[in-house]
């Protein structure tokens, strides 16, 4: 069953990468040019930043995956120590969240749909953030966003983390 799914996604997804190329190539076009920020790169860079210039944010996603295995880090950003809680005060409610894909369940194309939806992105984003779970969909979350995104997620069939 899972082939067949995969099969129906991979269908899916080659008739809509005609619009999805189109769509990316109207959003480069409508970039205004002002937005650009001029920054001075080491010659040994230059080639580097130029080729990471020219990534997908599917791409630099898949980079920055790679690039935390190898080395051993994290992406994310780091949370600034704020003072020491005195021993007597009760611990304050975490008010930011991680929304983590676990994984997609049997009904992977309804949480792929899920996941397009909810993230507002193409649907070969969605399918590859689904196939790589477990991953993360989205940081820094109110508690009331994350739990509607892990419901809605969850009734299409897949496994959510809230961290």
């Amino acid at each position: 069953m899972t082939d067949t799914n995969d099969k129906k996604v991979d269908e899916v997804v080659e008739e809509t990468a005609t619009e999805t190329v189109a769509t990316e190539e109207v959003a480069k076009a409508e970039t205004p040019v002002e937005d650009e920020v001029s920054v001075e790169v080491p010659a040994k860079f230059k080639k580097l930043v130029e080729e990471v210039e020219n990534m997908s944010v599917l791409e630099l996603h898949e980079l920055v995956k790679v690039l935390e295995k190898k080395f051993g880090v994290s992406a994310a950003a780091m949370a600034v120590a704020g003072p020491a809680a005195t021993g007597g005060e009760a611990a304050e409610e975490k008010s930011s969240f991680t929304i983590e894909l676990k994984s997609a369940g049997e009904s992977k194309i309804g949480v792929i749909k899920a996941v397009k939806a909810a993230l507002g992105l193409g649907l070969k984003e969605a399918k590859d953030l689904v196939d790589g779970a477990p991953s993360v969909l989205k940081e820094n979350v109110s508690k009331e966003d994350a739990e509607a995104m892990k419901k809605e997620i969850e009734a299409a069939g897949g496994t959510v983390e809230l961290k």
